[in-house]
């Protein structure tokens, strides 16, 4: 076995596999979710995970963290119907007219 030098000690080669490993000092430990998070299982279509994969490459991200702001973003948008929201608007931009004339 061919061991390289490393920060801490020695290591083996990368790719060296052992034809026995020792696992009688390990313990079994339950997995431990990170706070406020829950793992789910969903089917995403292909081409919407992708999208998702790319643009966390390119952000330098996870795409599970995209994945989860996209969702974020859409539950804060505003609900309200349309109507309502166009009514708002027309009245706050004839209120800056009126201020204008």
């Amino acid at each position: 076995m061919r061991l390289f030098p490393r920060s801490g000690g020695f290591m083996r080669k990368k790719n060296e596999v052992l034809k026995e490993y020792d696992f009688s000092k390990g313990k079994r430990a339950p997995v431990i979710p990170p706070k406020g998070k829950t793992r789910i299982t969903i089917y995403i279509d292909t081409d919407i995970l992708d999208w998702f994969r790319d643009e966390a490459e390119r952000e330098g991200r996870g795409y599970q963290t995209e994945i989860n702001e996209a969702l974020r973003n859409y539950i804060k948008q505003d609900k309200r119907p349309i109507q309502d929201i166009v009514r708002d608007v027309v009245k706050r931009e004839l209120r800056i007219l009126k201020k204008a004339s």
